[in-house]
């Protein structure tokens, strides 16, 4: 794997690697229930993975620190990953099993997801400090938390003075002030924000922008500028599997080149709602030219 001991990236993202194991059922089973599937997909996903292809295909820059199984999974990411071109040369393999995500979708578009971590539970703080001149030479880092909390605190803590700081607070978990307070731009969805204790508690921890994706209703950005909403891209949902990752990659791309908040948040919402047309995490990922084609109509 190539070194990038040299390379500055404009996204760095530490996070987590699944293969999706996907099920298509007209509707969710309850509990105690068994509903017959119409169809079965394996795709790759992860949302560190799905953030740091997202980040590629919008353009930016991209490199991936976290961990693989040395088995089929793995090599299948890594497959995904390099095709993206995203550097790989921060992942390592473990003897782990690749992370696992054990997906229902209904009819409706929507899902329910049982991650099993597997390898991304093997990263550890010392891993982290190997990579300390990738992480803080990025324009941006990007965390989210299906990676121990240490391990995200760390990176954080490892950045650059004039490295962005960019936490997805998913899957939903009460987080240390610590952390928050080395964090400056979080992107709740409208659940997560009420289990951290909401907008102004981010805030009076130092938080300096908090973004609340709100899916077909678009997202909401509080800053010191006050409150804005950025109106939502109108499309028929088909599977909002890694919508929000398509959203966290593409804001984190377009802010490493350069690009405006009010920009890159509206690239953003379009990608989220493009990735919610074609079913997986990783294959429903949109490219730039996609983007940029509706950003500019």
């Amino acid at each position: 794997m190539s070194s990038s001991s040299s390379t500055r990236f404009d996204v760095v993202v530490v996070g987590s690697a699944n293969l999706d194991l996907v099920a298509r059922t007209s509707r969710l089973p309850k509990p105690g229930e068994t509903v017959s599937g119409s169809h079965f997909f394996e795709a790759c996903g992860g949302k560190g993975v799905n953030q740091a292809i997202a980040s590629a295909r919008a353009g930016a820059r991209t490199a991936f620190v976290g961990a693989l199984g040395r088995d089929h999974a793995g090599e299948t990411l890594l497959a995904a990953l390099i095709k993206d071109g995203v550097d790989v040369s921060a992942v390592q393999r473990v003897s782990a099993p690749t992370g696992r995500a054990l997906i229902g979708v209904s009819d409706d578009g929507e899902n329910s997801i049982i991650v099993v971590p597997g390898a991304n539970h093997a990263i550890s703080i010392d891993d982290i400090e190997k990579y300390k001149s990738l992480i803080s030479s990025a324009k941006v880092l990007l965390c989210q938390l299906e990676v121990p909390l240490s391990v995200v605190q760390r990176a954080f803590e490892l950045a650059g003075p004039s490295t962005k700081r960019i936490l997805n607070p998913a899957p939903a978990q009460t987080l240390p002030h610590s952390l928050l307070g080395v964090v400056d731009i979080v992107t709740p969805n409208e659940h997560e924000v009420e289990l951290l204790g909401g907008v102004s508690k981010l805030q009076s921890l130092g938080v300096k922008t908090v973004i609340v994706t709100q899916g077909e209703k678009g997202a909401m950005v509080v800053d010191e500028t006050g409150t804005r909403q950025v109106d939502p891209f109108k499309v028929t949902p088909v599977d909002s599997t890694g919508a929000g990752d398509a959203f966290c990659g593409v804001l984190a791309a377009r802010l490493a080149l350069g690009e405006s908040m009010s920009v890159a948040l509206r690239a953003a919402v379009i990608a989220g709602a493009l990735a919610t047309q074609t079913e997986g995490a990783v294959p429903s990922l949109p490219l730039w030219s996609m983007v940029k084609t509706k950003l500019e109509s």
